[in-house]
């Protein structure tokens, strides 16, 4: 995966961190999160706040569901 990859990054993280509210999670934990998922691979240089707020976004919307 890639940073670009919010909706599959998003899936991954709910499926990891079931009892978590995506809402309350900062952007710093988030992006140690990503980093750490198995299937990651992507520069952790290229990743900003725009990224890291579809990712939550995406996350939001996946538990939601």
């Amino acid at each position: 995966m890639k940073w670009t990859d919010v909706f599959d990054i998003a899936i991954e993280l709910s499926d990891q961190f079931p009892d978590t509210d995506p809402q309350y999670v900062n952007f710093v934990d988030l992006r140690k999160w990503v980093l750490a998922l198995d299937d990651f691979d992507d520069d952790p240089d290229r990743c900003g706040e725009k990224i890291l707020e579809g990712i939550q976004a995406a996350w939001m919307e996946e538990v939601a569901d």
